[in-house]
């Protein structure tokens, strides 16, 4: 299976020493939405849909007002993924599948691109941004990313199986048995992970379990702006023991481990991609 890791959305906030670990106190911050690309007989497969052309047409209406001065998405045309497909010479229509980790709004903003796919969700996470429970959740889902009604096709993994220490992992009906959705709960109650086995080895996109590459580390740190953020927006308290999990599977070596926003992390897998 061929794997692209895709940048489908920059967004610039405050402070990069406290955000990125380094640079000015003052500086803008570089954090992306590190998506993926998968190519398989079912055809294309994107992991996160980052922000789209409509996110870019109406940011405010679309993202919010406090989302925008918070976070400083770049919003570049040539980063929404329907730009990038066919930039690399993809067919946008061949976008069978959306296999999104989340549903926040730096996560579901390209889904409008690609009206013709099927979007797959984990059920909990589905029906908090449908009928948000709290405040939290109706400040975090935006409806108007999913006005166009996608054909939704949701997921309950109480019957799952184990994998490589996480429970209730399961396979996703319509797509190749190497695809897999990993419960991490914590960033939003309905989190997933996605598990792909390349044929060399498997690939664990964390989504937003964690943000900062120095979590997952053996001497785990992550930076104070990071921290304090990761904190305020969780909606359930399983996140820190997720984050050990995902640390002890890098450290087996059983699988490799990133995240959606991590700049260290894709500048990596954007030089193997090379």
């Amino acid at each position: 299976m061929l794997v692209r890791h895709l940048n489908f959305g920059t967004y610039r906030p405050p402070s990069r020493r406290l955000v990125n670990g380094e640079g000015g106190l003052f500086q803008a911050a570089h954090m992306l939405c590190h998506c993926l690309l998968l190519e398989t007989d079912q055809g294309l497969v994107l992991v996160d849909s980052g922000f789209g052309t409509r996110d870019i047409a109406d940011p405010v209406g679309r993202l919010g007002r406090a989302f925008m001065l918070r976070s400083r998405p770049v919003l570049k045309p040539e980063e929404a993924a329907v730009n990038q497909l066919k930039a690399l010479g993809y067919d946008p229509r061949d976008v069978r599948h959306i296999v999104l980790t989340h549903l926040d709004r730096d996560h579901t903003g390209g889904l409008a691109d690609f009206p013709d796919a099927q979007v797959h969700a984990y059920g909990p996470e589905y029906r908090a941004a449908m009928n948000p429970p709290t405040k939290l959740e109706r400040n975090r889902y935006r409806q108007s990313q999913w006005a166009h009604n996608p054909k939704w096709v949701t997921h309950e993994l109480a019957d799952g199986e184990k994998w490589f220490g996480f429970e209730s992992v399961r396979e996703i009906p319509g797509l190749p048995p190497e695809i897999l959705l990993i419960p991490l709960a914590g960033h939003t109650r309905g989190h997933v992970g996605v598990a792909v086995d390349t044929g060399s080895g498997w690939l664990l996109h964390a989504g937003d379990a964690y943000m900062f590459h120095g979590e997952i580390a053996d001497q785990p740190w992550c930076t104070p702006g990071l921290n304090a953020f990761q904190k305020k927006v969780e909606t359930v308290p399983d996140r820190l023991p997720n984050v050990a999990r995902l640390r002890e599977l890098r450290r087996s070596g059983e699988a490799e481990v990133f995240s959606a926003h991590d700049l260290t992390e894709f500048r990596e897998w954007r030089k193997r991609d090379a």
